[in-house]
């Protein structure tokens, strides 16, 4: 009951905000030119969607978000794993993933334009550089918090390092690892539109760009909505999976 108050008093909050906008604008006590009413960009948003204008875009930028994030999911698993269980991979990797973390993922955009050039793959390489980092730390978070009787036990049952593996040491890392996950998500969607800016790109990045440069306001808050609902679904899609993954996990 108390989370369900605290929904509703959110969703009030919200519906009161877009009220306000909207008076805002109605009395013209905010530039339209800047600041469209909710109800102009909800309307501009639908007119999209009939048209069929909206689709294609939002298709492209999904399809590189996806991507780019399960690309930088594999990777980070692997070299989280490699890097928790075999010390000889860790002092080989760690300097190198140390020099490469602190990278910002949009300083590395020019360099794969070099190596790609204005390509999806381009797009999809940069979304998995910076979305591949909040995966691996939790992996290697994940594996270091494996309780070592977990690991006496398998010796003790004589498992081999394959059953090991999979029946006690990734069950145990997957709660960092999908927390990791979601993170990661949100990123991969940030630079999704990123590069599809830098890039010219086809997709919602260079639509709201363009819609910023001809001064369609309307348009270019419609396509600021459609990125929050993108983001809202793929982030609750997340949860379930997650919610499926871990029903072993006690609430």
């Amino acid at each position: 009951m108390k989370a369900r108050r605290i929904n509703l008093e959110a969703i009030l909050f919200a519906i009161g905000l877009l009220v306000c906008w909207q008076l805002f604008a109605e009395f013209k006590l905010i530039s339209p030119i800047f600041f469209p009413s909710p109800i102009k960009t909800l309307a501009t948003l639908y007119e999209r969607a009939a048209d069929g204008s909206l689709w294609p875009p939002l298709a492209h930028t999904t399809l590189r978000m996806i991507y780019g994030w399960v690309f930088a999911c594999v990777c980070g698993m692997v070299l989280g794993l490699l890097i928790g269980i075999s010390r000889n991979a860790r002092a080989y990797l760690e300097p190198s993933l140390e020099f490469l973390r602190p990278l910002p993922a949009s300083a590395v955009i020019p360099v794969a334009i070099l190596f790609f050039g204005l390509s999806d793959s381009m797009s999809i390489a940069v979304i998995a550089f910076g979305s591949v980092w909040p995966v691996l730390l939790a992996s290697i978070h994940g594996l270091a918090q494996i309780e070592p009787r977990l690991l006496e036990v398998a010796a003790s049952l004589r498992l081999t390092r394959a059953q090991t593996l999979w029946k006690i040491v990734i069950p145990a890392a997957m709660p960092d690892v999908l927390a990791g996950a979601r993170v990661s998500l949100s990123i991969a969607l940030i630079l999704a539109i990123v590069t599809e800016m830098q890039a010219s790109l086809p997709g919602l990045g260079q639509d709201i760009l363009l819609a910023q440069r001809s001064f369609k306001s309307a348009q270019l808050y419609a396509g600021v909505v459609m990125l929050g609902l993108l983001g809202f679904a793929a982030n609750a899609s997340l949860v379930w999976a997650e919610r499926r993954l871990l029903r072993w996990r006690p609430k």
